[in-house]
């Protein structure tokens, strides 16, 4: 069984920075691509970023690439998400994903229908 738990949500003015923390339980971390959505209030659910299970593929959203970045540590069997230069409009709920186990090194899936594993989410507030 896979479960994903986030932390490091929290409210930050505009400008500020956060770095959300995904932990992974289960054998598989290695095999899986990870990537965070998020949804704000009245808002459908986006595609925020990807990392592919040798960590060294990434893709980004238009809207935070260049602010955000993510990374994993497989002895930690942990995804992480670095997010500077916060928006007010990054505010949303952020949700930890993971794939079911993929053959390929290299994909960054961007779907959310590609992602079999979801976190709780962690509600990130940006004040103006």
């Amino acid at each position: 069984q896979v479960q994903l738990v986030e932390s490091g949500g929290g409210s930050v003015q505009a400008g500020g920075s956060l770095r959300l923390s995904c932990a992974n339980s289960g054998r598989t971390f290695s095999n899986r691509a990870m990537g965070w959505f998020r949804q704000a209030p009245g808002k459908e659910r986006e595609f925020v970023a990807a990392i592919s299970r040798s960590g060294v593929a990434t893709d980004y959203a238009d809207s935070v690439q260049g602010r955000f970045t993510i990374s994993r540590d497989s002895a930690e069997n942990t995804v992480y998400l670095e997010m500077n230069r916060l928006k007010p409009e990054d505010t949303a709920v952020y949700y930890c994903v993971g794939t079911s186990p993929l053959s390929g090194w290299g994909a960054v899936p961007r779907e959310a229908d590609e992602y079999a594993y979801w976190g709780q989410g962690t509600q990130v507030t940006v004040s103006s």
